[in-house]
């Protein structure tokens, strides 16, 4: 099995544009693809929506089969196993009191001088559509992961679109993490069509001011196609994962921790970085073993990972491979070295920092508390992991007495006067 192995040292300038380039798709093509779908949707509405889950998820529907019913939740609630239950009930407790300690105060005042007062104003989002998708699975983590903070920043309207199974229908996990968020309006409808049905709303999906959630290229390629008619969240494309190692990390952890994003899919980003030679070598023993062990689907996609982007890079000293992470941006950044709180405070870009043998990834998709949807392709950069406070808003609040106001009207009107706004200065001069 082919494992790419990079010394950084020895990269030219454009190999390593190629790594930090990662598995992220040229998106222009996709979005010919997608834009007739969503001039479809936005004329056709609802008939545009059976049509293509006809056409390219092979599930037929009618129009009263768009949303999900109460009988379908119960259903769902009533089949799904105890143990599921409690797993989904447990990670949701978890998420939930992490969530709760993000919320501002509603609002807030400070004095700037004597009769000057500033402040903000907390309000949540009106209408918010959440996107989780199904493709290579059901995800009733990532229902967990949007439904929670959206219900704690008290959002007035929240909509759920998901891919529907080949029968037509919603998978029970994912219907009863809803529930148990207080999330009732579920529609059966993906891709790029789910996408354009929040931005311009038909008879059966409403309209809504944001969507936010992760999807492939299609859901991509819309959201950026919408951007402008709608907010389209952070951006969410192909998982991407670091590993950073010192030479006493374990290999064999950091080999079963390297393939927790790559099993995602042939487009993933698995990278390994090392300035350890050993823990190089030893993971590249041990890879191939462990791979072999996966169900077939995923085994391949991890085959596919690291003969085309994932792979190991090799650094000159620990310095030179926190600089590479920072360069890179990753999604999720897992710390297996000596003294993880030590090299915390020059990590500077990741979606999520997970520090210890004890933390692998995986406790983050799923239980551990904090958000799973986190920015990609460079992104993390710029834009944060989802928080409640993708589902807030804020207003900015002045109030000034006529103390204050005699304070600074001349400040106010000289400053309209130089940069040549009449209107500012009259609004002043002839109070």
């Amino acid at each position: 099995m082919k494992i790419n192995v990079y010394d950084l040292n020895a990269l030219t300038k454009a190999e390593k544009a190629r790594i930090l380039k990662r598995s992220e798709i040229d998106i222009e093509k996709f979005q010919q693809v997608v834009l007739p779908i969503i001039q479809d949707v936005r004329e056709k509405g609802d008939v545009a929506l059976i049509e293509y889950s006809q056409k390219l998820e092979n599930v037929s529907l009618d129009k009263t089969e768009l949303k999900v019913s109460e009988d379908e939740f119960t259903r769902a609630r009533n089949r799904l196993e105890p143990s599921i239950k409690y797993v989904i009930e447990r990670s949701a407790a978890n998420i939930k009191l992490f969530h709760q300690a993000q919320m501002p105060q509603e609002m807030w005042f400070k004095e700037i001088d004597k009769g000057i007062m500033a402040g903000e104003k907390i309000t949540p989002i009106h209408s918010v559509g959440i996107y989780v998708p199904r493709g290579k699975g059901c995800f009733p983590s990532v229902m967990l992961m949007l439904c929670i903070p959206a219900v704690i920043a008290k959002v007035g309207q929240i909509i759920v679109c998901t891919p529907p199974t080949p029968e037509g229908s919603v998978d029970d996990a994912s219907l009863y993490a809803a529930e148990i968020c207080g999330i009732k309006h579920i529609y059966k409808v993906g891709g790029a069509q789910a996408i354009a049905a929040m931005a311009y709303g038909t008879y059966t999906v409403p309209k809504v001011n944001k969507v936010i959630g992760p999807g492939n290229a299609y859901v991509s390629a819309a959201k950026r196609l919408l951007y402008g008619k709608i907010d389209v969240g952070i951006p969410a494309g192909p998982s991407e994962s670091i590993i950073l190692c010192d030479e006493t990390t374990d290999p064999h952890i950091a080999s079963l921790d390297l393939l927790i994003e790559a099993e995602h899919g042939p487009d993933s980003t698995a990278l390994l970085v090392t300035h350890s030679q050993s823990v190089a070598s030893g993971v590249i023993s041990k890879l191939p073993e462990i791979i072999e062990e996966l169900p077939d689907e995923r085994k391949k996609y991890c085959q596919t990972v690291f003969s085309n982007y994932g792979g190991i890079v090799i650094t000159q000293d620990l310095d030179m491979s926190i600089q590479f992470v920072n360069d890179f941006a990753p999604e999720h950044l897992e710390v297996l070295v000596k003294d993880p709180l030590f090299v915390l405070p020059k990590l500077k870009h990741a979606g999520e920092i997970l520090l210890g043998p004890y933390t692998p990834i995986t406790m983050g998709n799923f239980c551990l508390g904090v958000n799973a949807i986190l920015p990609t392709g460079g992104f993390a950069k710029t834009y944060s992991c989802v928080t409640v406070h993708d589902f807030l808003k804020r207003s900015s609040i002045g109030y000034m007495s006529k103390e204050g106001y005699d304070q600074l009207k001349d400040i106010a009107r000289e400053f309209a006067e130089y940069e040549g706004f009449s209107a500012h200065a009259n609004a002043i001069r002839k109070r």
